[in-house]
C-alpha cells in the first residue's frame, strides 16, 4: 500500500528509469503499446510506475486513466468492473446501469465503448500469470491514438507474453547502486532528525547495514524505518546489526520483507521449489557455477529427462525460469550470453534458509558444532572451521553433503562417511583442504555426483569402480594425474572433468594445463557427455580408437597428441554427432597433426587447437555454429584470417603462440561481422595489424599480449564503434601511446604488467582477476 502513496521527495534512484518510462508513454508509435516494469519483489516497481502514472506530465497527456492492483487470486470480471468505475470517475459520467450484474462479455463491450475514441492509460500492478494478456486484451481497443498499458511483474515471461498481441517495451529494474542505497537509507533512518544526515559515530555500522541490504529498496526502507525508531546509541544499532537475521523473522517492522519475497516462492510450480531451496545450502553471497548447480539438481532427482531433451537441457530451462521469475540473479555471463554463475539476494537467502530448516530440507553444521541431525533431514551444509566438526554426526540417512571452507580433519570425515552412508547421492568437497580419499569410497553405491575440485587429493581409490550410479566426477585442479582402470566400469558416468593448471609455474606453451592418464576400456563409458582432458600418449592409438564409441560426447579435450594419432582422432570425432567443443593439444611444439580428414562436425561451437598444421583444415570454414576458435602453434603460412572471416556466428577469436607465421594480420572489410572478442598473443613474427573500415564491426574487447615486433596499430581501429576495451599485456610503451582515440570514442585502454609477474604475485588460488592500472 505504501508504494502507491509514497511522496515524490522520498523516491530515490529512479531518475533514469523514470525518464525512460515517460519517454515510452509520451512518444513513439500511435499503436496501442504495453510497457512492462520487471524485477524481483521489493525493487520498487510499483513505486516507480505509480510515480510516473501520477505525474502531471503524464496525466495531461491521456483522456482516461485507470490504476488496478492485480492480486494472485484476481477475478477478471472484478478487474473490468473496477476499470469501468475508474473511467467513469475520470470522465465524471454516471456508472452504467446494472454494472455489477453484467457478464464478462458485456463488461468488455462496455470498456471498449468507453475507450474506442480516447487516448487511454491503464496500469495493471503486480501481474503474475501469462494468460493475463489473453484475458484483458479485448477490453482495450487498438484505436491508433497512442494509448498505453503499464504492467509491473516479477516474471519476465509474463512481460514477454504480451508481445504476441502488443508492441512491448520492457524495463528490467535493477538493484540500487551503493550511493543511492546510502541516500535512501539516510532518508529513512534519520528522516525527522539530524537533517537526514548520518552522524559520524554511526557511519561505519550504517554502511555495513546498507551493504547487507544489497541495494534492495524494500529492505533498505524497512530496516531504515526500524532504526529510526531506535535510540541513536552505538549499542542499540550494533544489536540490530548483529542480529539482523533474527530481526527479519520476529520484528514487525521487517516481516513485510519476508512476506513479499515469500509470495514469489509460494507461486512456484512444485518442480521449481526444491531447485530454489538448493541455493540456501550454499553460503550467503555465494556465486554458484551454473553447471555445478544444475548437475546437483539432476543427481538429487529434481530433474528428469523427458525423452526428447536431456536432463541437462531441462535443468538449464529450470534455472532460466527462476531467473525469469526474478528469484535468481545472474552473476556472470559468458561471451555468447549464457549464464556462467548465479546467486540469490542475501535477504532472499535468509528466507530460503528458514524454509530449509522448517521443511527439514537441510541441516547446517558450523565449526565445532557436533549436533546430531534429525532423522528426517536429508542434506548437510557444513562450514569446516574446527578439527572436531562432524565426528559424531549420523550419516545413514543423508543424501547430500556440501562442505565449505578449508579447515578440519576431512580425511577422518570422509572415512566415516564412506563406511556409514548408504543413500548419499551428492558429495561436494570443492575447494576444501582434503588430501586423501578413503579406500572404501565404493561403499557409496548411490553416489551420483562427486566434486573434489580444488582439493589436494592425489590418488583416487580402485573402489571408485563400484560407484555404478556416478554421473559426475569433477577432479579439476586436483593433483590426480592418473585414473584407476576401474573407472571404465562406470557406465552411467556423464561428466568426467579432469585437469590441473600450474598457476605457480612460469608460462610454457604446452605445460600450463595437464590432463589425466586413462587405460584402455573407455569404450564402456557410452553415457559420457563431457570428457576433458585426457593425455592420450599413455593409452595411444588404441585409446583414441575406442573413443568412437562415445557417440554422445558434446565436449572432448585431448592432451599430448602425437603425429601418428591424427587419422584415429579424425575417425573417432566424426562419429560424435553431438560434439560441440573440441580441444586438441600436441605433445610438442613441432608435432604436426593432420586434421583434414575430418569430413564434418555439424554441431561444433568451440574449437581449440594447439598444434602445428600444414594447412588450415577445409572443414573449419564451414562450421556454421562455431562461436569460438583458438589457435596456437599452428605456424600457418597462408593468411589464416581468410578461412575464418566469413564464419557467420563467430564471437571469439584467439590467435596465440605463433599460430601465424606471417608478418601482417590483415582484417579486411566485411570480415568477422559478429566477432566480439579478439585475442592476439605471443606472435613473434607479426609486425603489423591492419584493420580495414567495415571489418570487426561488432568488436568489443581487443587484447594484445607479448607481440615483440608490433609497434603500431592501423588507424582502422578508430572505426570500431562498438569497442569497449583495448587491453595491452606486456607490450611496448610506443604501441600503447600510438592509440589515439577519435573524438567521442568511448573505450578504455588498459596497460598490464607482464602476466608472469601477476601469476607469481597473486599465488595459485585467485582464478579470476582484472588489474585496471598499476603505478
Amino acid at each position: 500500500m505504501g508504494s502507491l502513496f509514497i511522496e515524490e521527495t522520498e523516491i530515490v534512484g529512479f531518475k533514469l528509469p523514470r525518464d525512460e518510462l515517460v519517454g515510452w508513454l509520451l512518444k513513439g508509435t500511435e499503436e496501442r503499446t504495453v510497457i512492462s516494469v520487471v524485477g524481483m519483489g521489493g525493487l520498487g516497481k510499483t513505486t516507480l510506475a505509480k510515480h510516473v502514472f501520477d505525474s502531471e506530465k503524464v496525466k495531461g497527456h491521456f483522456d482516461y486513466r485507470a490504476c488496478i492492483t492485480v492480486s494472485q487470486s484476481y477475478s477478471v470480471r472484478g478487474l473490468f468492473i473496477e476499470m469501468i468505475k475508474q473511467f467513469c470517475r475520470e470522465a465524471k459520467d454516471p456508472l452504467p446501469e446494472m454494472l455489477h450484474e453484467m457478464d464478462e462479455k458485456s463488461l468488455i463491450s462496455e470498456a471498449r465503448q468507453y475507450l474506442q475514441h480516447k487516448r487511454y492509460l491503464i496500469f495493471f500492478d503486480d501481474v503474475w500469470h501469462e494468460d493475463f494478456c489473453d484475458q484483458v486484451e479485448f477490453a482495450m481497443p487498438n484505436n491508433n491514438r497512442s494509448s498505453r498499458i503499464i504492467i509491473t511483474t516479477r516474471m519476465m515471461h509474463v512481460a514477454e507474453f504480451f508481445k504476441k498481441s502488443f508492441p512491448v517495451h520492457i524495463l528490467s529494474l535493477q538493484l540500487l547502486p551503493p550511493d543511492k542505497a546510502w541516500e535512501l537509507f539516510c532518508k529513512k533512518a534519520f528522516r525527522f532528525e539530524l537533517h537526514g544526515q548520518c552522524p559520524a559515530l554511526h557511519e561505519g555500522m550504517s554502511n555495513e547495514i546498507v551493504r547487507k541490504c544489497k541495494g534492495l529498496p524494500l529492505a533498505i526502507v524497512a530496516i531504515g524505518g526500524l532504526l529510526s525508531t531506535k535510540s541513536k546509541t552505538v549499542f542499540e544499532w550494533q544489536k540490530v546489526n548483529q542480529n539482523l537475521n533474527l530481526e527479519l523473522q520476529r520484528n514487525a517492522h521487517l516481516t513485510s520483507i519476508t512476506k513479499i519475497l515469500s509470495l514469489s516462492y509460494d507461486d512456484l510450480p512444485y518442480y521449481l521449489k526444491p531447485c530454489i531451496l538448493y541455493f540456501g545450502i550454499y553460503p550467503q553471497d555465494y556465486s554458484i557455477n551454473h553447471n555445478r548447480l544444475t548437475r546437483q539438481w539432476i543427481a538429487e532427482g529434481f530433474v528428469q529427462s523427458d525423452g526428447r531433451r536431456t536432463s541437462e537441457q531441462i535443468a538449464d530451462e529450470y534455472l532460466s525460469e527462476l531467473i525469469y521469475r526474478s528469484l535468481v540473479q545472474v552473476s556472470t555471463v559468458g561471451f555468447e550470453g549464457k549464464v556462467k554463475s548465479c546467486q540469490v539476494h542475501d535477504i532472499l537467502h535468509e528466507m530460503i534458509v528458514r524454509k530449509l530448516k522448517d521443511l527439514c530440507f537441510c541441516h547446517f553444521v558450523h565449526g565445532g558444532d557436533e549436533s546430531a541431525t534429525s532423522g528426517t533431514t536429508r542434506r548437510l551444509s557444513v562450514d569446516i572451521s574446527s578439527n572436531n566438526v562432524l565426528k559424531s554426526t549420523n550419516y545413514t540417512h543423508i543424501r547430500a553433503i556440501h562442505v565449505f571452507g578449508n579447515g578440519g580433519l576431512l580425511e577422518l570425515f570422509t572415512g566415516l562417511l564412506s563406511s556409514k552412508s548408504r543413500v548419499l547421492k551428492v558429495l561436494d568437497l570443492h575447494g576444501t583442504s582434503l588430501n586423501y580419499i578413503s579406500g572404501n569410497l565404493g561403499n557409496l553405491f548411490h553416489l551420483r555426483y562427486l566434486n573434489l575440485r580444488g582439493t589436494k587429493v592425489q590418488v583416487l581409490p580402485k573402489s571408485l569402480g563400484k560407484l555404478q550410479n556416478l554421473e559426475t566426477l569433477d577432479i579439476r585442479d586436483t593433483l590426480v594425474h592418473e585414473l584407476p582402470s576401474e573407472i571404465n566400469m562406470l557406465k552411467k558416468l556423464r561428466h568426467l572433468l579432469a585437469f590441473h593448471r600450474n598457476y605457480e609455474a612460469r608460462y610454457s606453451l604446452l605445460g600450463f594445463t595437464t590432463g589425466v592418464l586413462m587405460e584402455k576400456g573407455i569404450k564402456n563409458l557410452t553415457s559420457l557427455l563431457k570428457l576433458c582432458y585426457v593425455e592420450v600418449d599413455h593409452g595411444g592409438i588404441d585409446l583414441i580408437q575406442e573413443m568412437k564409441f562415445l557417440w554422445q560426447l558434446s565436449k572432448l579435450g585431448l592432451r599430448r597428441v602425437r603425429r601418428e594419432y591424427g587419422n584415429a582422432i579424425c575417425a573417432s570425432v566424426v562419429e560424435m554427432k553431438h560434439l560441440e567443443s573440441l580441444d586438441i593439444t600436441a605433445i610438442g611444439e613441432d608435432e604436426i597433426i593432420d586434421l583434414n580428414p575430418i569430413s564434418s562436425l555439424p554441431q561444433l561451437r568451440r574449437l581449440k587447437l594447439k598444434t602445428r598444421l600444414e594447412k588450415m583444415p577445409n572443414w573449419i570454414s564451414k562450421l556454421e555454429f562455431l562461436v569460438e576458435i583458438r589457435l596456437g602453434l599452428c605456424n600457418l603460412k597462408d593468411d589464416l584470417l581468410r578461412s575464418l572471416e566469413n564464419l557467420p556466428n563467430l564471437l571469439k577469436l584467439g590467435i596465440w603462440d605463433n599460430a601465424y607465421g606471417g608478418e601482417i594480420l590483415h582484417f579486411q572489410s566485411g570480415g568477422f561481422p559478429k566477432l566480439k572478442e579478439l585475442y592476439l598473443a605471443r606472435l613473434n613474427r607479426v609486425n603489423s595489424v591492419l584493420i580495414d573500415k567495415g571489418s570487426l564491426l561488432s568488436l568489443e574487447y581487443f587484447i594484445i599480449a607479448k607481440i615483440p615486433h608490433l609497434k603500431k596499430l592501423s588507424s582502422g581501429i578508430k572505426a570500431l564503434d562498438n569497442l569497449k576495451v583495448i587491453d595491452f599485456q606486456d607490450m611496448s610503451t610506443e604501441l600503447v601511446e600510438s592509440i589515439d582515440p577519435k573524438k567521442g570514442q568511448d573505450y578504455e585502454i588498459i596497460n598490464h604488467v607482464p602476466q608472469v609477474l601477476i601469476r607469481h604475485w597473486i599465488g595459485p588460488k585467485l582464478y579470476d582477476f582484472d588489474i585496471r592500472s598499476i603505478h
